[in-house]
């Protein structure tokens, strides 16, 4: 279908000149049939010859800096068009005036010929030229999504890990001293992570269905702290629709049990808030902060980094995660712009 068109396309091109051509040699007073006659032949020939030419771009095209290619292919065609033209024109034409002033017209012809076979052949090399980097682009994108995707799912996987090692240290705490807690951790745990599993090839979902997830998280680490452990979420029916990257608060809230709870020996209370604000999804996760005890321990927080990491690859910015410090509290604010795509459920 797309050689046809090419096809229809040159022929098109052959008559749009023919008709050019015929229009120049009208004043000389020949005749209409005899120029007509002229004008097909020797655009035809050009078409021909751009065509093959035009062909020859789509597998071999030169660069910019050898552009000195197509001048001399287009004069080279050209040449051979007006060759073939005066051995062929004696086959449509008998009239002699008209013979000698086709043949006293060659040098003239051949200039008309290279100029149009050489606008040719730039059309046909800019066309290829960008349909080539438009492949190129598309390649490119369709290999940065890939690596998107394949570093997104790894900073999900190193994650689990981490979360997965401390449960099952408490687990194994709890088996002796109280195995009922330990049975209830080991049922949280599996539901936790199948719910983790479900939703890794999940790229968003509501803040509804992520809060779900969140309280299995919650439940774990209030079996592992008891009584210390206190949470507060205060979400707005509104906010609980709105869309995020799956598995993104558990890190922020585990970065928050981490700087609150640890080194402490009294009880935390973690606060979670969400709303819709200009259009966009504000998440708060609010910890005591204790800066001695913080400063005591290594790192400042692979799940926050993480989380950072993540929303700039879905969403190329860098400023959706902010941190500050209010008295003792830390607060870490979350913006999740809305772009209306389609949210995955279950």
């Amino acid at each position: 279908m797309a050689q046809m068109r090419a096809v229809w396309l040159y022929l098109g091109w052959a008559a749009f000149w023919s008709v050019v051509f015929v229009l120049v040699l009208l004043p000389a007073n020949y005749s209409l049939t005899l120029t007509i006659k002229d004008a097909l032949l020797y655009n035809l020939l050009l078409t021909i010859a751009g065509f093959a030419a035009g062909t020859g771009l789509r597998y071999y095209q030169p660069t910019v800096r050898q552009g000195v290619l197509l001048l001399a292919w287009s004069l080279g065609l050209a040449g051979m068009c007006t060759l073939s033209y005066s051995l062929l024109i004696d086959n449509f034409i008998t009239d002699n005036l008209y013979l000698r002033f086709a043949s006293s017209s060659l040098p003239m012809r051949l200039v008309f010929g290279w100029l149009l076979l050489l606008l040719l052949l730039l059309l046909n090399w800019f066309w290829f030229y960008t349909k080539e980097q438009r492949h190129l682009e598309a390649r490119k994108a369709a290999t940065e999504k890939l690596a998107r995707e394949a570093e997104l799912y790894t900073l999900r996987q190193q994650l689990q890990p981490h979360f997965l090692f401390n449960s099952l240290n408490s687990i194994s705490a709890l088996v002796i001293t109280k195995p009922q807690q330990a049975r209830t951790m080991v049922q949280q745990l599996s539901d936790f992570l199948r719910g983790t599993l479900k939703k890794d090839n999940q790229q968003k979902v509501t803040l509804s269905e992520e809060l779900k997830q969140l309280e299995l998280y919650l439940a774990i680490e209030k079996v592992r702290f008891g009584h210390r452990l206190q949470t507060i979420v205060d979400v707005t029916d509104e906010a609980k629709a709105l869309a995020l990257p799956a598995l993104l608060l558990q890190p922020i809230v585990e970065n928050a049990i981490k700087f609150g709870l640890y080194g402490t020996t009294g009880d935390t209370t973690i606060t979670i808030n969400a709303a819709k604000d200009d259009g966009k999804l504000i998440i708060q996760v609010q910890n005591p902060f204790d800066a001695d005890a913080v400063q005591a321990q290594e790192g400042t927080g692979f799940g926050l980094s993480s989380v950072q990491r993540r929303l700039y690859l879905l969403y190329a910015r860098h400023d959706l995660v902010q941190t500050q410090q209010h008295e003792n509290q830390f607060i870490t604010t979350v913006t999740i712009p809305q772009n209306y795509d389609q949210v995955p459920h279950n």
